[in-house]
This record gives C-alpha cells, structure tokens and sequence, in this order.
C-alpha cells in the first residue's frame, strides 16, 4: 500500500508519534512523509521527509497566547492553504505524483487538505481529537473556548474518514469510527533503563517564548540541577543546563532523572508515565493543555501547576510526592503503538475496499 503520512511541525509530540509508528509502516508499505518545522527537524535524521508549511501559536511576554500575533503570523500560509495557491498546488502535485491509496494526518491541514482535493481517504491520528471527536471532562470556563478551537480544526482539517485519537488518559469516543488509544512509544524509549539520578528533566515547549523570566528564576531558586530543553539557549548556567535538541540524549536525559517538569504535552506525559518519572505540569495557554494537565492530578501521576503561580515551594513540594506519583504511572502505563498499527491496517483495508465502490469524490473535503 501507498500512504502519504503528514506530521504537523509545531513542537515534537506529533514527530515522536510519527517515530513510533514508521519503522512498521516502512517495513509494510511505501511512505511519503510531510513534515515541517519542528517535527522535519526531528523526523529527517531517519526518513526522507518532504518540507510543508507549519502553523504556530504566538505568546506573549507573560506567556500567554496572543490570538491577535498568532492570526498575523500564520495569516499567509492559512490564506494559501485556504485558496489552493502556490504552496498548496506544489505540495498537491508532489503527492499526487506519489499516488497514495490513503493518508494518514497527524494534525496537518495541508495534508488534510491535498489528500481531500485528491480525493484520497483519509485517516486522522492525533491527540487534538480529545476535544474533536470524544468526550473528555472540560471545566465550566473552558467549554466556549474548546467549542471555538474545535470549530477551528474542523475547518482545517474537514472531517476524516476514519479517526485514531492517541492519549495517556482514557477516552470516550463519539461514535464507532474513533479509536482511542493509549500513547505511542517509540522504540527507543522501550529501550531505556530508568534510573533515579539527581538532575530533573525540563521541557518547554515553545521555550523561547515560554520560559519567562519569572519562570526562570523560579527554576533557579530550587538550586537543583535541570536539564532544560526546548529553549534556544546552549550550555551551562549555574544549576540551569540548556541543551539542543536530541532525540537519544533527552530520553537518555528523562530516563535517568528524578522527575519532570514540563509543558503538558500528551506524548511526553506518556513516555515519562513508561518511564515512572512523576511529572509537574505548566499547560500551555490552550484548552488541550489544561485537560492534559488536570488528567495528570486526576490520575495521581503528578501536580500541576499554572505558569504564574509556580514557586520554588512548588517544585520542593511536588518532588516531596514522588514516590506515590511514581507508583501511579507505573500502574497505568499504557502503550498503543500496537493498538495504533492494528487501527490503521483495519482502517486502510476498510478504506480500500470503500474507495473501490464509491465515487472518488466521497473521499473529498467535508
């Protein structure tokens, strides 16, 4: 089988989705892969990638999302990928020289997109669709803005034929053609050893815009030793050590540290969770994040904590739990690399033999 497999480039959780799954999906079938940003800077060491178009959020100074700068930064590239103009019409005659039977998008709109206006089937796996196509529990004064950004997504991405939604916690899909499961490990983080070293772990998404000043001297004030990763600093300062991104050092780096803190990414919770490594979480300004985040206290797996209420006493108290929080990752891991593989081969042959009965055009963007 052809599969045209887009990975959306902001951030690492959906290339480290796409590193567990590829090595089978290679083995098995040809792949195209898309890719840009962050997930092309983290996916090309291994596979050929082609280079598409990633959309960002901007941040403000405090650390929370600008709607107005994240609308002017990304207003060139929606306005392409919305009227088919230049970028768009190249990624569609790349892929339409591939000749794909189906596609798998991780949260790419260009992928989406291309695959629909060929009418290839298209198969969605994401962590996004928590909020799209299943019922988490959402807090009163999140429901209007989670209403807003699935509104969002939809228009992006149209909606799939079939849908995969990947999460550390457990789901309540929407219908029968939704599979929820757990999150996807890669192999090399099967392969580490844990250890309980003395440095933590810090991941920050976005760091450069993320880890405000105020954060930083939080960090400091522990006078604990942090690896830190995801700003575009380098190098040691005092207790702080800023390192580049590497995907066998941070696992390396996560397997041997006494706890984490971090962004409240879906894929990383789960690789920390098969790890035991107790994890305190800032979400990022975003509905998803929060659900991350409160899934995390619920689960007992470790604390969360909002970007401007985090305190050098908040990190001293967290650390204090690690045991009992390490005890309840290690009692719910869950990994759905398997799950995964065994949903999209179902999935592509169903597609397949659908494609063969309707008219192309039922594959299109709706």
């Amino acid at each position: 089988m052809r599969i045209v497999y887009g990975v959306f480039g902001y951030g690492r959780g959906h290339a480290t989705r796409a590193l567990g799954l590829l090595p089978e999906l290679l083995r098995r079938h040809d792949v195209m892969v898309l890719a840009g940003a962050d997930a092309k800077a983290a996916l090309s060491p291994a596979y050929p990638v082609e280079e598409i178009p990633t959309l960002r959020f901007v941040y403000g100074r405090a650390g929370k999302r600008s709607n107005p700068e994240t609308l002017r930064a990304n207003f060139g590239a929606v306005w392409d990928l919305l009227t088919e103009g230049r970028r768009f019409r190249e990624i569609r005659e790349r892929v339409r020289h591939f000749n794909p039977d189906v596609a798998i998008c991780d949260a790419d709109p260009w992928t989406h997109r291309v695959a629909a206006s060929l009418h290839v089937p298209r198969i969605s796996l994401d962590h996004f669709g928590v909020l799209a196509y299943c019922r988490p529990p959402i807090d009163v004064a999140d429901r209007l803005r989670a209403q807003g950004d699935v509104r969002i997504y939809r228009t992006l991405m149209g909606r799939p034929a079939r849908i995969i939604v990947s999460s550390f916690y457990a789901l309540v899909p929407k219908s029968r053609r939704i599979l929820s499961i757990g999150p996807i490990l890669r192999d090399e983080v099967r392969a580490q050893r844990p250890s309980d070293g003395e440095h933590l772990l810090v991941y920050i998404n976005n760091g450069a815009s993320l880890l405000t000043p105020a954060l930083e001297a939080t960090l400091r004030e522990t006078r604990l030793p942090m690896r830190v990763y995801g700003v575009p600093r380098r190098g040691a300062e005092g207790a702080l050590d800023f390192r580049p991104p590497s995907t066998v050092g941070f696992l390396e780096d996560l397997a041997s540290s006494r706890a984490v803190i971090s962004t409240a990414g879906n894929q990383l919770v789960g690789e920390a969770m098969s790890l035991g490594k107790p994890i305190l979480v800032c979400p990022e300004d975003s509905v998803e994040q929060r659900l991350n985040a409160a899934a995390v206290e619920r689960m007992g797996i470790g604390m969360r904590v909002d970007r401007g209420q985090m305190t050098a006493s908040t990190v001293l108290r967290f650390l204090a739990e690690t045991g009992r929080y390490r005890a309840a990752a290690l009692a719910q891991v869950r990994d759905g690399r398997a799950e995964a593989l065994a949903g999209l081969a179902r999935f592509a042959r169903q597609l397949r033999e659908v494609r063969r009965r309707l008219p192309a055009q039922a594959f299109g963007f709706a």
